[in-house]
């Protein structure tokens, strides 16, 4: 099993320690998921390892009109530092991964790509690269997650270089620690809370964590409050509510089809659906009664199946049950009564929209 450069500092901290993704990863801490999912959500600051994840520069002449090729998203309107939300397409429209891109300048782009399909996603971008591009994996790099209310003031004192009220959401930039380390700091995350992904060198990152954790309003999370947390804000999980069979369009992420891009991979089936409609899309159920939701339950209408649940889970911040799936879209709309088959019980729901909080994150310069 493979393990990120902080492996020991989790077990040190008391971290749960579970597979994920083929490396040893922290699913909680002591205090518990509840209370680290609350911590985070309501005026504080959580830290999230996600060094399993995967970090690429693509780099080389026409790199932006190859990446319009290889996502439906247009990345010739690409702004420098602009980070865009996108997904890897197949020849069937399906989608092989989500992903974010983000432009460094007109020859040089960076990625993040899913822990789980990076290797998957990498022999996918090789096989369809073209030969005056190169595509690289940034080595000993680590990637903390930093989100919450107060984080941009908590990273900010960690900084030599830089103003990080400056920076928008989904944009990048480099900075400099005030160890004199350069790190590239974004402004995204996958909480729903305002906050930013550092890319570090596993050389500094055990003693860039442990200053973090010196802060009060700072805690380490694992991943189990990351899962409930991007539940909330109906973010979807390659491998459960996003796999290769599954287009953007049924997916409810079809605003990553840029109108100027016709000629990507998939297009055929994927502008399709944007034009005629789909007959499954991805949508929000919330339970209306006690009972715990999970992947797989079956969703029912007038006790007839429309579906299962891709994702659920308890929500903390309603105090209820929350979950997502596929129904067909002329069976059901938001606010249907439907049940969820819990243990052979039929609980109470209602088809809901899909983003369950309302996200915190800092949209715009200020």
């Amino acid at each position: 099993m493979k393990i990120t450069a902080l492996n020991k500092t989790h077990i040190s901290q008391g971290a749960k320690m579970v597979e994920f993704a083929g490396y040893d990863m922290p699913v909680q801490y002591p205090e518990g998921m509840l209370k680290e999912h609350e911590w985070t959500r309501h005026g504080n600051v959580g830290i999230f390892d996600v060094s399993h994840m995967g970090q690429f520069y693509i780099e080389g002449e026409n790199v932006a009109q190859f990446l319009s090729k290889i996502t439906p998203t247009d990345f010739t309107l690409s702004t420098n530092f602009l980070a865009k939300y996108t997904v890897l397409t197949n020849q069937d429209g399906g989608i092989i991964d989500d992903l974010i891109i983000t432009k460094i300048n007109d020859k040089k782009f960076f990625i993040v790509l899913n822990a789980g399909c990076k290797e998957k996603d990498a022999n996918w971008i090789r096989k369809n690269l073209e030969k005056n591009l190169q595509f690289n994996e940034l080595e000993n790099r680590s990637l903390i997650a930093v989100q919450g209310l107060k984080a941009q003031q908590i990273l900010q004192s960690m900084l030599k270089t830089g103003n990080l009220s400056e920076l928008a959401y989904m944009h990048l930039g480099y900075y400099q620690l005030k160890n004199n380390h350069e790190v590239i700091i974004s402004r995204t995350g996958y909480t729903g809370e305002d906050g930013f992904e550092v890319s570090i060198d596993d050389s500094v990152v055990e003693n860039f964590w442990l200053e973090l954790c010196k802060n009060s309003e700072v805690k380490p999370i694992g991943l189990g409050a990351r899962d409930s947390l991007r539940l909330e804000m109906g973010y979807p999980l390659y491998g459960h509510d996003l796999d290769d069979s599954t287009s953007p369009v049924e997916a409810g992420i079809g605003w990553v089809i840029s109108k100027s891009n016709a000629n990507f991979i998939g297009a055929n089936k994927i502008l399709d659906h944007k034009t005629n409609g789909v007959k499954r899309k991805r949508m929000g159920v919330k339970l209306q009664e006690r009972g715990v939701a999970r992947e797989g339950c079956e969703v029912r209408k007038s006790g007839q199946k429309i579906g299962l649940l891709s994702s659920g889970g308890f929500s903390p911040t309603l105090k209820i049950s929350i979950g997502q799936g596929y129904f067909n879209p002329e069976l059901v709309k938001l606010g249907d009564e439907v049940s969820v088959v819990i243990r052979d019980r039929e609980v109470s729901a209602l088809i809901a929209p899909i983003n369950f909080v309302e996200a915190k994150t800092k949209a715009v310069k200020k």
